[in-house]
């Protein structure tokens, strides 16, 4: 299998984190998106082990809450001890909510708005990560207002190409994010930030993209922001206390993505990061992550009924399920991959056929040629896998049609984390 917490039992039936798919869709309904909270907890664990290993206590890691953002998995971070990086008010208000610590909340976003900092400093946020110049003069104006020193953060484009989508790679000098070092760009923003009242320049932060495979990428990442530290020091004087280095370690979709060991990457990062400091004869930085997909990802699947199944002899076959691009856009933006298995496993022939949804465009499809049972009919169930990452949040209420509820599975038993829409709330802001 993918992953080890999904398995058939010995009847045939598919078990994610060890509960009955099938019992799972009586009870809740589908579409239904299910978590793994153990899994989050373990994804958590395995970072706070392997950074501790590796950084020698100098170090802290991040969750991106973009991935997937609710009270319940906020909470569950929370006490396993990570930091949070948020990118919206929306997001800062469910940390809050979720009695969250915000000394340890990071505010990002390439376009925060008065209001949004505004909101931040209120709430109480503990660092925002700083994208642009207007930015930083807002930001100076507000917290002096406030009598207030802001910590900051400021983000920089290292110029690093990931070889990923090109709608999820953010490190190249073209990125709409951050001030690019080979432009002089980030040199201005540098100087401005340590002149101007109101900021506490704490560091730098990078993010080169998501869902990276590549060998070298955050360490040919690491290596041009402390060489650019030393450059910044040796001219200024200033020497940042943290250096984030962002997120993107990539997750299995299919059995073709390869296993990635995050442990064994974190410790090649921290070698490069002490050798290049070692040779510029610099301190090692307070180091952080910011992990978002390889926390949730393979936590999550979700669960769809068949409502038909179309043959269209000498052409293709489409099976339509209950949900679509409303609950799970990412083959729609970038022809995501994924792997679908049965509720029931059958050992009988199988059939290709394109997995679609039921939202009245040509391209809501989930996933194409997929492999199913022959027999497959309306009313059977089929589960996408490794859908704990940006579903949920990139979730939509396109052509009417209501968000599905969030479950969490833990040690066999399971809980709502976050109610289905209702019609009636698809109306409750309507005039």
């Amino acid at each position: 299998m993918l992953s080890d917490n999904i398995r058939y039992d010995e009847s045939g039936d598919l078990l994610f984190a060890g509960v009955r798919t099938k019992d799972l869709a009586d009870k809740y309904g589908t579409p239904l998106y299910l978590m793994d909270e153990d899994r989050i907890r373990a994804n958590c664990r395995m970072y706070l082990s392997a950074m501790g290993a590796a950084f020698d206590g100098n170090w802290e890691i991040l969750y991106a809450c973009k991935a997937a953002c609710y009270k319940a998995l906020i909470q569950t971070v929370a006490e396993e001890g990570l930091s949070l990086d948020v990118v919206s008010s929306g997001e800062i208000l469910t940390a809050v909510r979720a009695g969250f610590p915000m000394d340890r909340v990071y505010f990002h976003s390439n376009n925060k708005t008065e209001k949004d900092l505004v909101f931040a400093l209120e709430q109480g946020v503990g660092t925002v990560v700083v994208d642009q110049l207007s930015e930083l003069a807002l930001l100076s104006r507000i917290a002096e207002a406030r009598s207030e020193d802001q910590d900051i953060l400021l983000r920089l484009t290292p110029g690093i190409d990931t070889h990923t989508y090109e709608a999820i790679n953010t490190g190249k000098v073209d990125s709409k994010f951050g001030f690019a070092i080979e432009t002089g760009q980030a040199v201005d923003a540098i100087e401005l930030a340590l002149s101007l009242p109101g900021i506490r320049l704490k560091g730098y932060h990078c993010h080169v993209g998501s869902q990276v495979f590549g060998e070298d990428v955050f360490e040919r990442s690491a290596e041009v922001m402390l060489r650019f530290t030393d450059e910044i020091g040796q001219r200024t004087g200033y020497y940042p206390e943290i250096l984030d280095l962002g997120g993107g370690y990539g997750v299995r979709y299919t059995e073709d993505d390869p296993e990635v060991s995050i442990p064994d990457k974190i410790a090649s990062l921290a070698r490069t990061v002490r050798a290049v400091c070692a040779e510029l004869s610099m301190d090692v930085p307070r180091i952080l992550l910011e992990p978002g997909r390889s926390i949730v990802a393979d936590a999550g699947m979700t669960l769809y009924t068949v409502g038909n199944v179309k043959r269209i002899p000498g052409y293709k076959n489409y099976v339509s399920v209950d949900g679509g691009m409303t609950d799970n856009p990412r083959y729609a933006l970038y022809g995501a991959k994924y792997t679908v298995l049965p509720a029931v496993l059958s050992m009988k022939s199988r059939f290709d056929a394109d997995l679609v949804g039921r939202c009245c465009e040509s391209g809501d499809i989930i996933q194409p040629n997929v492999s199913l049972p022959e027999e497959m009919k309306p009313g059977d169930l089929v589960a996408v896998c490794t859908t704990g990452a940006y579903h949920y949040s990139m979730a939509s209420n396109y052509n009417r049609i209501p968000r599905p509820p969030v479950v969490f599975l833990h040690d066999g038993q399971d809980r709502l984390a976050v109610r289905g829409e209702t019609l009636e709330d698809l109306l409750q802001y309507d005039l």
